[in-house]
């Protein structure tokens, strides 16, 4: 079997969040199937060329034609865990200081969508299944169903479509439909909504299959307060449509292995997570307690994480016996807000406005409590990382979140609240903080915690399911 993933970021070669670790990890596990030879294909961005680009191999460069535009289209190509890398390069699409947030954001990944399709035939490489990601590369679909679908090499690829988050659409007016995309006239009923192109809605009416990241998650998207004004193409699609939960990468987040912490324990010993305590302590500048809980946040600081909640909680929190380490970027009224508190109250919290994997992992080794108590969360991973630390989350009932984290006493390893409240939120930290008092019990749950498979073992068999019943 032939798959080949497009997606617009991948560890560790390019990453903002969730999406890069997903693609670190899934084909990587899915590698392991015997006779099946996994691909990837990304956009050539700065940050990857200035850093990989001696590791990268030259092969060759064609031209991609979108709408009345032929672009440049350079390919490289490097080989990681026995996976072979495609970077499609175009400097003036993918030279740019971020990955996301441009004004052109539709036509840079039109481009590389329209690149994916294209470059199979340069590279004489035709898979089974085209695996697109997010909206970035929802057109990929589309192009593949509609402009190529009639030629002998591509009318048998099959394609599945996954939704990380619904919050991220790929809208663009109406006007760029044939401009700017080049779709066929004969799509736009399956792409647009109104006067607006809606790429997700057009990746999920082509996609063989579509999955999202946690069975709560498929069966919310199919309300009006999840997925919007798609919320009918979602149920009149709904068959084709499951749930998939998200794992990790065991091997990269491991207590037991990790380079970047100070000191590695397991379940079996958990000594060691004291010693990453303390040295977290002297890094944040917060007095060197033993007894003293650790409550940490990372995330990106948005109101869809629940940051709001958390900074109405704060004065409260912070009245309590414990210390706070908060680490991410977002919104910048929650950055400043955030940056205030902690001068405030700098012998109690500590805040860092910045995306750092180390400084993350330390974080997670050190703490005792991990706060997620998210508006929305397709499946989360840093409530299964935290875990993999020891460090207990505390998190919001809602999407992969809910499938994770069970407070059921014969299976609890969190605590959940379900209400989208600080009342709610306090309740669960304040259970936890009573748990903690208990040196043994919260031994035992830390142990237990930490035993959580969250590998991607049965997620990757799952998917290459869904890859036999498309074949």
């Amino acid at each position: 079997m032939k798959i080949l993933f497009a997606s617009s970021e991948a560890l560790p070669y390019s990453s903002s969040g969730g999406l890069g670790d997903v693609l670190l990890s899934l084909p990587k596990e899915i590698k392991q199937y015997s006779q099946t030879d996994v691909r990837i294909i990304l956009p050539l961005y700065r940050y990857t060329k200035e850093r990989y680009i001696y590791s990268l191999e030259f092969i060759g460069a064609t031209t991609v034609s979108l709408a009345w535009r032929n672009q440049y289209c350079g390919i490289y190509k490097t080989i990681n865990n026995g996976i072979t890398f495609y970077f499609i390069d175009n400097e003036y699409y993918f030279s740019r200081h971020m990955l996301y947030g441009e004004y052109d954001d539709g036509e840079r990944f039109a481009f590389f969508s329209k690149a994916v399709i294209d470059v199979m035939s340069y590279l004489d490489f035709y898979p089974d299944i085209l695996h697109a990601n997010d909206w970035q590369t929802a057109a990929s679909v589309i192009y593949l169903k509609t402009l190529y679908s009639h030629l002998d090499h591509y009318k048998y690829i099959k394609s599945v479509f996954t939704i990380h988050n619904f919050d991220y659409q790929g809208c663009f007016d109406n006007s760029t439909f044939h401009d700017l995309f080049g779709f066929s006239e004969n799509s736009r009923n399956a792409i647009c909504i109104g006067e607006k192109i809606n790429l997700v809605k057009g990746a999920i009416e082509y996609a063989d299959s579509v999955t999202t990241v946690s069975k709560t998650y498929a069966k919310e998207i199919k309300t009006f307060d999840y997925s919007g004004k798609l919320c009918g193409v979602i149920n009149d699609n709904f068959y084709k449509i499951s749930g998939v939960i998200n794992g990790i990468d065991t091997d990269y987040y491991s207590s037991e292995r990790d380079a970047d912490i100070t000191a590695n324990y397991s379940s079996k010993d958990i000594a060691g997570k004291a010693t990453n305590k303390r040295m977290l302590q002297g890094i944040c500048n917060l007095p060197l307690r033993d007894d003293i809980p650790i409550l940490c946040v990372i995330s990106r600081l948005t109101e869809h994480k629940g940051i709001d909640l958390i900074t109405s909680a704060l004065d409260i929190l912070l009245k309590k016996d414990l210390q706070i380490i908060i680490l991410g970027t977002g919104d910048t009224k929650y950055e400043n807000y955030l940056i205030e508190k902690s001068k405030e109250h700098s012998n109690q919290m500590c805040v860092n406005i910045k995306f750092d994997k180390v400084l993350s992992k330390k974080i997670y080794a050190g703490s005792d409590i991990f706060l997620m108590p998210s508006l929305r969360e397709p499946c989360g991973l840093a409530q299964m990382i935290a875990s993999r630390y020891g460090t207990v989350p505390v998190v919001r009932k809602t999407g992969g979140l809910a499938d994770t984290i069970n407070e059921n006493c014969y299976e609890k390893n969190g605590f959940v609240f379900e209400q989208y409240n600080v009342k709610e939120m306090l309740s669960a930290i304040d259970r936890a903080l009573t748990e903690y008092n208990n040196i043994n019990e919260w031994n035992n749950l830390v142990r237990r915690v930490m035993d959580v498979d969250f590998s991607w073992e049965q997620s990757a068999k799952r998917y290459m399911d869904i890859y036999k019943k498309l074949l």
